[in-house]
């Protein structure tokens, strides 16, 4: 049976405009991204199938070009079409978190960290660089390194933070293997790095360790 054949209450496109995105499931929501189904399948059918064969919508969205495209009904436009959303998406969470204070609106800072860093496969250090309102200026990914970690040199954070003017930070980096637990050498470059920046009069406010679908806050674990 066609979707259009469905009650209007359980097509997904009828059901997100009555009850919100949050109201569909993955395959609902992969569905109506793939707009049309294939022979002998609707849109949901192809859709279940697909996170079927990938495991997961994350895996699915996070596939390179080759896998993605090796999907059914998955070709080039899609992954380009994928691509382009993903990524009005995190210009989204970065726009939210610029027109106000990071402070003031935790849940957001949360959000786009996470976005920015949790699905790295090696280990990316980052730091949000903040006027005296704590308003952003500017992200930037700082260090980058294997699974087991990153060189993290206080100087160059310390350079970046003056080069921006910033008067105070948020430093984030991500776990690969999932766990958003700070390690002792966590604690350690944290020290440093927050004793680096004193000498220059810049507060460090948070460090958010990132991992999968978890952050913890050196802040509220009263770490600084």
């Amino acid at each position: 049976m066609a979707i259009t054949d469905w009650p209007a209450d359980e097509r997904p496109r009828e059901k997100l405009l009555q009850r919100g995105p949050a109201a569909l499931s993955d395959a609902e929501l992969l569905a109506i991204f793939l707009r049309t189904g294939i022979v002998g399948k609707t849109a949901v059918d192809l859709a279940r199938e697909l996170l079927d064969e990938f495991g997961s919508l994350r895996a699915l969205l996070e596939a390179d070009q080759k896998q993605f495209c090796n999907g059914k009904g998955l070709g080039t436009a899609k992954f380009v079409q994928l691509q382009a959303t993903l990524e009005m998406s995190r210009r989204h969470l970065d726009e939210r978190l610029r027109r106000g204070s990071a402070l003031a609106n935790p849940h957001d800072t949360r959000r786009f960290l996470s976005a920015r860093l949790r699905d790295y496969a090696h280990e990316v250090f980052a730091c949000l660089f903040l006027d005296n309102r704590h308003r952003v200026i500017q992200f930037e990914e700082l260090f980058f390194g294997t699974l087991d970690g990153a060189s993290v040199h206080p100087r160059e954070v310390v350079k970046r933070a003056l080069h921006h003017n910033a008067a105070a930070v948020i430093l984030a980096h991500n776990h690969p293997s999932g766990i958003a637990e700070p390690s002792q050498a966590d604690l350690q470059i944290t020290q440093r790095l927050g004793d680096a920046l004193a000498l220059v009069d810049i507060r460090m406010l948070d460090h958010f360790v990132v991992g999968d679908g978890d952050l913890t806050s050196f802040a509220e674990r009263g770490l600084i």
